[in-house]
Formats: C-alpha cells, structure tokens, sequence
C-alpha cells in the first residue's frame, strides 16, 4: 500500500554532523562492544556517518514508502511507521548505502562468515510511530546467531534492548548518522523496541541490514 500524505516535523540539523567536508563513513574498528548475557552483544559507534542529514533528506524524498496493515485482535491496523525493504541483488536507493553495506560486510566477514545482503528503511515521521518489542527471529537467526546493522539518520530516537522474558533495560540514543550491530544470540535471546514519544521529536529514518534469511 502506497504511504498516504502525512506532513512530519522538519528535521532540525544536529550541530555534530558537520558536512563541510563531504558526507563519509569513519571506521567501522572505532565501534565500542557491550557483551550482553545469553550470548548476545552489541557494538556502538556514535557519528559513524558524518554528513548524514544530507542523506536523510534524499531518502525522504527518493524512497518509495509504503505503510503496512496489520490485524490487531478483530481489526486490521495501519502499522505506526513506513517502511521499504531491498531484498538481495534489489538496487537501493542511494550509493551511500551501497557503501554502508559493503563497508561492514568487509569489516564483519570474519565473525560473522557471510556479507550483509538485504537493506530495510523504516521512518518514524515524529514520535507516534514506533515500533513494538520484538526480535528479527524470522527465518535463520531463529535458530542460528547473525547480525543486523543499523545505521540511524535524523533525529535521535531511544532503541530500548532487554532479554526476553523480562530483565534490565539498556537504552541507545541512536540518530545523525549513529551505527548499532546486534550480534551473536541477540535475536532470540534479546529483544528492542523503539516507544512512542509525548515529547515533540523530529524525524528519523533506520536502514537495518540483514544477511540472507534474516528478516
């Protein structure tokens, strides 16, 4: 289903993101890991986009969003966000991300045995829509560990991680161009969320990469 029209609040440019000297990537190396329990983990790198709001505003404008239905108990749903997913060989919508995808599968390839293959872009126009608790346990990472790589464009929005079935939350402010990589168990002994927000909150766009049957 094509995105109806809906206006979003402008993007307020962050103060860190400092395009001047063109839009780039920095080491994926400088990614700091938390270990997490049951065998999942987590690496971190604020800024690893640098230019990312010029970015974003092209995959406003360039992505060809959809909103997803959903049933909910005895009603079907619009979903709270849009969404775009690429599937493997699918062109995406920017050489950025081409070069996103590449840059960590080079840097993972070791650990992980396999590259990153698939790209799906999810918008959060402001701070009603979100998305729930859940793991991306569809298909291999059900059974087997993986990744999932995502790279935050727009205005920060917390990703909440807590194990499944209850336990500490840890809380990731993630956006203008920030990297996150859940790994080893994450996506079945660990789940995320992003809430919903009172608070006036800006526009923010996730790309998450996936290897092959991992959704």
């Amino acid at each position: 289903m094509t995105a109806p029209a809906r206006h979003h609040a402008a993007l307020q440019p962050s103060l860190f993101d400092d395009a001047s000297q063109g839009v780039r990537f920095g080491p994926v190396a400088h990614a700091r890991r938390t270990v997490l329990s049951r065998g999942a983990w987590v690496d971190v790198l604020p800024g690893w986009l640098t230019g990312s709001d010029i970015l974003f505003d092209t995959l406003v404008d360039v992505v060809p969003w959809r909103t997803e239905r959903r049933r909910m108990y005895d009603r079907v749903v619009d979903v709270p966000r849009l969404v775009r997913f690429y599937g493997e060989h699918a062109p995406l919508p920017d050489p950025l991300l081409d070069d996103a995808r590449d840059a960590l599968s080079s840097h993972y390839r070791t650990e992980l045995g396999e590259d990153f293959v698939t790209a799906g872009l999810c918008f959060y126009r402001d701070g009603a829509d979100s998305v729930a608790w859940h793991g991306d346990d569809t298909g291999r990472s059900r059974t087997e560990d993986t990744m999932v790589a995502i790279l935050s464009l727009g205005s920060a929005r917390p990703l909440l991680l807590r194990p499944r079935g209850g336990g500490e939350t840890s809380r990731f402010a993630l956006g203008h161009g920030d990297l996150i990589v859940m790994g080893g168990s994450c996506q079945r002994t660990w789940e995320h969320c992003i809430p919903k927000s009172t608070k006036p909150c800006g526009p923010r766009i996730s790309v998450q990469f996936r290897t092959h049957g991992v959704r």
